[in-house]
């Protein structure tokens, strides 16, 4: 079912701290559990946290397996062949749904973590009334913009596209880049693709993914697709020229050297450009898509799960549910907010040590000013594939608009069995 996003409309009351303590027993079979990720840049945060477990857990050790970009075909085939990781991370929604539906994940509805969960975040991991994954984190994707360069311009955060228009056209005037640029990986277009869709889809978002998923739609019948590529053209146009050669390290490099003013990215993004540069100070705002300024909303959704193979032994997986359990305690919460910098879905989560950004993200929750992530309610190949490779071969010259849309819903009826 298409959501909203007035489940996520959760306050910092509602994540008041709750005393909770970690599962103890365990004990015999294997002590190595491998946990599965694709949340490449909390790498160093991951491992710090997995210690933190197995120092107190020494019965276990985690094993830590970065996911390959586009890796989940080889992970469907690692949990079919029963050689599939003890712990996996994957996106939220529709990810988790065809993981569960393939019988690959353990039913963590009645499991004590899921009662530390926000009510608010279950409906991410919840297939036919059962959670099957713990929902970790509230992210949003938009405008990270460096407070300096926009004082030292006398700019303002913009509220409409004519306003961004003229911050993008100072920036260049005075030889600074507007966007870091990121289009040799194909996720980050692929994001931008389906904010700027969804925000243009509007109120006609949810009878829309209904239809699609019916094989009844296009693509392009929610929105007027001239503006949407519209937006593709006038991003690409603003970043550096060379923008096709930048990766992840290229991109978060040129933010954090203040080479560029803005960063359209999610804020585990401003997490890692903090790492370059700590004095970095950033606001976070919505990617405002037309002039109508109540239609600038913030792209916010849960991100990243963790769940349990359900074809792990019985030994492994009790042990993966106490590191779950774990996770959800103040401590395991304290690591993903102060070095993960990632806003938990716990309510034991106190995230008054986060920086601006992080709060500003808060604020438009708190305030509705929200969209879903609609790309997580996609069919995964649609996603995987369609979106995010349809998105950078636009924008490198190898297909033209109306490929792309013919693109998608191809593979959205494929996917739906239309």
């Amino acid at each position: 079912m298409t959501r909203t996003m007035k489940v996520f409309a959760f306050t910092l009351a509602a994540m008041a701290a709750i005393s909770f303590t970690a599962c103890g027993g365990g004990g015999g079979g294997d002590k190595k559990l491998r946990f599965y990720y694709y949340k490449q840049e909390i790498k160093d945060a991951l491992r710090e946290m997995c210690d933190a477990f197995t120092n107190k857990n020494p019965d276990i050790e985690i094993d830590l397996e970065v996911a390959p970009n586009d890796g989940e075909a080889g992970l469907k085939t690692g949990l079919l062949g029963g050689t599939g990781p003890d712990l996996i991370q994957l996106q939220s929604y529709s990810a988790v749904f065809e993981f569960a539906k393939a019988g690959y994940l353990a039913d963590l509805t009645t499991d004590p973590v899921m009662a530390q969960v926000v009510d608010s975040a279950k409906g991410s991991v919840t297939y036919k009334g059962k959670q099957y994954a713990v929902p970790m984190d509230l992210a949003g994707i938009g405008i990270i913009y460096n407070k300096k360069i926009f004082a030292k311009f006398g700019l303002k955060p913009p509220t409409t596209l004519s306003e961004l228009k003229t911050v993008c056209a100072t920036l260049k005037k005075n030889k600074v880049t507007p966007f870091a640029g990121l289009l040799k990986e194909n996720w980050s277009v692929g994001h931008f693709l389906s904010m700027v869709h969804t925000t243009l889809a509007g109120s006609r978002l949810t009878n829309w993914m209904e239809q699609m998923n019916e094989g009844k739609a296009s693509f392009a019948d929610p929105v007027n697709k001239k503006d949407v590529f519209a937006l593709l053209d006038f991003y690409k146009n603003n970043m550096d020229p060379r923008a096709s050669e930048f990766g992840w390290n290229e991109q978060q490099a040129a933010f954090a050297k203040g080479e560029a003013a803005m960063m359209v990215q999610g804020l585990w993004s401003y997490g890692a450009a903090l790492n370059t540069e700590t004095n970095l100070d950033c606001g976070f705002i919505a990617f405002p898509c037309n002039d109508n300024v109540a239609d600038t909303k913030l792209f916010v959704d849960v991100d990243s799960t963790i769940a349990v193979n359900a074809g792990s032994s019985p030994d492994k997986i009790k042990k993966a549910k106490r590191f779950l359990a774990w996770i959800a305690t103040p401590e395991g919460t304290r690591f993903w907010v102060e070095k993960c910098k990632l806003v938990p879905t716990f309510k034991n989560a106190d995230i008054s040590v986060m920086k601006q950004p992080f709060q500003d993200l808060v604020s438009y929750v708190k305030a509705d000013k929200v969209n879903p992530w609609a790309f997580s309610s996609y069919p995964v190949s649609v996603w995987e594939d369609a979106v995010k490779n349809g998105a950078q071969e636009y924008l490198f010259g190898k297909k033209n608009a109306d490929q792309v849309i013919s693109y998608i819903d191809s593979s959205w009826k494929k996917a739906v069995g239309k």
